[in-house]
């Protein structure tokens, strides 16, 4: 099979891809696609299938049914191409702990089969990348997170992949470094590379070019951000703050018009049928049943509320299914 090298052509194809462990379905029937240089963001909770997903997409698990091309690579028939095209970020940290930077940069690079002043330049190259100019004798395990995170991706690429894979990559690091994280990906991206990203940070999601909400193996939803935002979410939506939650979600949800309330950090956000009530008129309304507001204001839906809405929309589904 030929690989792809239209940069008008999809690099990343998923049809019906499923995974069955035994009667349990981790990725159930998944299709989408992926075009060249686009941030993909796999998002979803722990356990929904997105590392099942990517490690099939990596040809190091075999799908139970559907088929995947990455590349042009078919990774049932051919994993082993698959392999070759891309990097891989694994969501545990893959690197040796007992070997120095340039000694695991080293290794990865015989490992793809990089040597002399190839392999020297690129050293160079990743150093700089992560941030590591000084550190190359210091052993890998004393690095911090963050730092650590940034050579398992300077390693990922050392053999310059057109697609990267990147399982969970910012887990146990801090906002700041997440950043910096993210700002060496959409440099890559910038550059042509193609990146599928599984994270469960909304705030990391919002940086993504497309999503996919995975949820329970299944995807159900798909598009940008701003896309998928305002799909997911229909109704009018306030954030309320109050003195005290405790029972004030199940008092507001049971307010006429009210479709739904769910916590946001210390404040509630209730979503309203479309244009049934005003701030005024919703602060009222809680006042008339105890409560006392601090303030009620109608917000702008984030990611977190349309996951919350999807969510909860597919839980309804497959109940009245």
């Amino acid at each position: 099979m030929q690989t792809i090298n239209s940069s008008e052509d999809k690099i990343i194809i998923a049809d019906g891809l499923t995974k069955k462990f035994g009667e349990f379905t981790a990725v159930d029937n998944l299709s989408f696609s992926i075009s060249r240089g686009e941030i993909f963001g796999l998002l979803g909770p722990n356990g929904a299938g997105k590392s099942t997903a990517i490690r099939m997409f990596c040809g190091l698990l075999f799908p139970t049914s559907g088929k995947a091309l990455v590349a042009g690579f078919d990774i049932a028939a051919d994993p082993e191409g698959v392999r070759a095209s891309i990097g891989y970020m694994s969501q545990k940290f893959s690197l040796y702990k007992d070997l120095t930077v340039a000694e695991n940069i080293e290794f990865f690079g015989g490992v793809y089969g990089l040597g002399g002043e190839i392999l020297r330049e690129r050293l160079r190259r990743v150093v700089d990348l992560a941030g590591l100019a000084g550190l190359e004798d210091a052993m890998t395990g004393a690095l911090s997170g963050a730092l650590l995170q940034r050579l398992a991706l300077g390693c990922a690429i050392l053999h310059e992949p057109s697609i990267l894979f990147l399982d969970e990559p910012t887990s146990g690091i801090d906002p700041l470094a997440r950043r910096m994280f993210w700002d060496i990906i959409r440099n890559m991206a910038g550059k042509g590379v193609t990146v599928l990203v599984t994270t469960h940070f909304l705030d990391e999601a919002e940086l993504c070019d497309r999503l996919g909400f995975i949820m329970s193996g299944r995807l159900i939803a798909e598009g940008r951000p701003a896309e998928i935002r305002k799909e997911a979410v229909t109704e009018d939506l306030f954030e309320t703050v109050l003195p005290h939650l405790a029972g004030a979600r199940e008092i507001i949800g049971r307010i006429e018009g009210v479709q739904d309330v769910s916590y946001f950090g210390q404040n509630l956000h209730v979503f309203c049928r479309k244009g049934f009530m005003t701030e005024n008129e919703l602060e009222k309304a809680i006042r008339a049943r105890g409560l006392a507001p601090s303030s009620v204001r109608m917000v702008k839906p984030r990611l977190e509320d349309a996951f919350i809405r999807l969510a909860e929309k597919e839980d309804v589904k497959h109940k009245d299914s």
